[in-house]
C-alpha cells in the first residue's frame, strides 16, 4: 500500500524560452531535497536558449519545439502537449516561456505560470521581463511582487494560486526591483508545486483554495 512517505515525486514538464533561471531554481531545490518533484522533460521554444544548459547538466530529457516549424498556435501547442503526455507529466510549469499556447481540455488547471507582478496589475500582452518592472516604477507603485497562477488561453488571466509581495523602494531601478521580485519567485513557485504534489490545491471557479495539510 502506498503511503505519503512512499509516494513518488510529482512528474512535471518545464517550458522555457530563454535564460532558464526558473528551471535552475527548481533543479537546485530538487537537488537540495526541498522539492519532491521530478522534471521528466524540459521543452524550449528556442533551440538556442541559454537555459537548455541546465537541463543538459542535470541529464533531463530536452526537446526544442519552435513555432516556426508549425502552421498555427494550435499545432505548435499540440506538439508541446503531446510531448508532455508522452513523458507522463502531471503538471506543466511555464518558466519564462514567452510563446502563447492553447491549453487542451485534459491539461486545464494543470499548467502553471509565474508572473513578475501582482496580477491583475501590470499583466497581459507586452508585460514580460523588465517591461513589467519598468511599468511598476513608472506608475509609482509602492508594492510589487509575483503571482503564481493556472494558465488558461488568455495572457496572465487564469486563477491565482499564490502571490508574494515585495516593497518598491524610492531609489529602485528596474534591475534592483527585478532581483527582489525574483527572490520571491524562487520561494513561491516551489511552494506552489509542493501544494500541488500534496493534492492541497482546489479550484472553485476563479478562486483557488489551499486545503489544510
Amino acid at each position: 500500500m502506498e503511503t505519503p512517505e512512499s509516494k513518488p515525486p510529482m512528474p512535471i514538464a518545464v517550458l522555457i524560452s530563454g535564460g532558464g533561471t526558473t528551471l535552475r531554481n527548481l533543479i537546485e531545490k530538487i537537488d537540495a531535497g526541498e522539492l519532491d518533484v521530478r522534471i521528466k522533460v524540459v521543452i524550449s521554444s528556442n533551440a538556442r536558449a541559454r537555459g537548455m544548459q541546465y537541463a543538459e547538466k542535470a541529464a533531463i530529457p530536452l526537446a526544442a519545439i519552435e513555432t516556426r516549424d508549425y502552421p498555427s498556435q494550435d499545432a505548435f501547442s499540440r506538439a508541446i502537449f503531446d510531448r508532455c503526455r508522452a513523458a507522463g507529466v502531471d503538471v506543466v510549469v511555464l518558466g519564462g516561456f514567452l510563446k502563447r499556447i492553447t491549453v487542451p481540455e485534459d491539461f486545464v488547471n494543470r499548467v502553471v505560470n509565474i508572473h513578475p507582478a501582482l496580477m491583475p496589475s501590470f499583466c497581459g500582452v507586452g508585460f514580460y521581463g523588465h517591461h513589467v518592472h519598468e511599468a511598476v516604477l513608472e506608475f509609482g507603485a509602492k508594492v510589487s511582487g509575483c503571482t503564481v497562477h493556472f494558465a488558461d488561453n488568455q495572457y496572465d488571466h487564469g486563477p491565482v494560486i499564490m502571490q508574494k509581495a515585495v516593497p518598491v523602494l524610492d531609489d529602485d531601478t528596474a534591475d534592483a526591483l527585478a532581483a527582489r521580485v525574483f527572490a520571491a519567485e524562487c520561494e513561491a513557485y516551489p511552494e506552489v508545486l509542493r501544494l500541488l504534489a500534496a493534492g492541497r490545491v482546489r479550484v472553485e471557479g476563479r478562486r483557488v483554495r489551499i486545503l489544510p495539510a
